[in-house]
């Protein structure tokens, strides 16, 4: 295995963080803080308890995830989308790099940047909720493996978008509805049979819930079929890229 040409791909990505500071991660940050004020404070006031936590402290780990998604999946497909464009990706195909180099590289890269949003903003949820984390280990677990997750499905988006347009379609018309509807804001056992039973095909449900009983030892549906929802999804998105190097879909082309 090539490290250093791993390395050399993770480095550069990680570079481009550091010159887009702004929009990387302050501009996140910032967004997902108003939500805390507007939800977590205004509104939260007067609503009871979920789950015996207070409804700001509830939504902290939704919003985590929904800056996690969006951000996961941005930093991937522009990662890769961007040589692409300018051309510079047949000179990374011509090196002596296999194709699961070049993904370590730039999944790696992307999850790297989720991971440090995702620890900044719990950070600042305690700036505005009371917050205790009951299974710190597994929530760091879950959120390592929903970066690397979802950075994959933004690689793949990447390869498959043909216009800057494209790049934004995903994102914005599917993940981003499919989390406000996963229970980003409530908890799916509020809702009536009916719809509880149509929630459960979201599968930002099962991401949001394991990821939340990692917070308060609470969740909507069962800790191991999230996890296997996960691992499931994460296997598509493996076999979707491997099935883009040895096709060349979009690739060489």
């Amino acid at each position: 295995m090539n490290l250093h040409a791993i390395r050399a791909i993770y480095l550069f990505e990680m570079a481009r963080m550091r010159r887009t500071l702004l929009q990387s991660v302050v501009s996140p940050v910032l967004s997902t803080s108003l939500y805390f004020v507007v939800f977590g404070s205004a509104i939260g006031g007067h609503m009871g308890e979920i789950n015996e936590v207070s409804y700001g402290t509830f939504i902290v780990p939704g919003l985590i995830m929904l800056s996690l998604l969006t951000q996961s999946i941005a930093n991937a497909s522009f990662a890769i989308y961007f040589p692409r464009f300018i051309g510079t990706i047949y000179e990374i195909l011509s090196a002596p790099l296999s194709a699961m180099e070049i993904v370590m590289g730039y999944v790696g890269a992307a999850a790297t940047k989720s991971v440090i949003l995702g620890v900044i903003t719990l950070a600042t949820a305690s700036f505005f909720v009371e917050l205790h984390v009951e299974h710190p280990v597994w929530m760091l677990g879950f959120l390592i493996l929903t970066s690397a997750t979802f950075s994959l499905f933004g690689f793949v988006i990447g390869i498959w978008a043909d216009s800057f347009e494209k790049l934004q379609l995903i994102p914005l018309l599917i993940v981003t509805p499919l989390t406000f509807l996963g229970g980003s804001f409530y908890s799916i056992d509020m809702l009536p049979p009916f719809w509880r039973t149509v929630s459960l095909f979201n599968p930002v449900v099962y991401l949001i819930s394991c990821f939340r009983w990692s917070f308060f030892g609470a969740s909507d549906v069962s800790v191991g079929l999230s996890l296997a929802m996960t691992l499931m999804f994460l296997a598509l998105c493996l076999g979707a890229v491997v099935w883009i190097f040895k096709t060349g879909y979009r690739m060489k082309t």
